[in-house]
């Protein structure tokens, strides 16, 4: 699993990077958490607003905070991945 955390570096990008990393490492699942900080390469994703956050390639959330238990919902297959409404229960997206 690959994670991505768009954003240039603010307080609000550093918090959602740790959250990530405690998501995972209290699922104990195996991922690689990169941070994306070219603003061209976050344009490429769509996201206008930071901090973002992409798995494997699909953004799931953007302009927010996600905190742990969100990205746990996510990261476990009941979050932004398996709802097909038009808000997201975890994230709001």
């Amino acid at each position: 699993m690959k994670i991505e955390i768009l954003g240039l570096g603010c307080p609000k990008c550093k918090q959602l990077t740790a959250n990530a990393e405690a998501a995972v490492k209290e699922l104990n699942i195996q991922a690689e958490i990169g941070k994306i900080t070219d603003i061209d390469k976050i344009t490429e994703y769509g996201v206008m607003m930071t901090p973002g956050l992409v798995i494997d390639g699909k953004v799931v959330s953007f302009g927010k905070v996600l905190n742990k238990n969100e990205i746990k919902a996510i990261l476990s297959g009941g979050g932004c991945e398996e709802n097909n409404s038009d808000s997201c229960d975890c994230c709001g997206n």
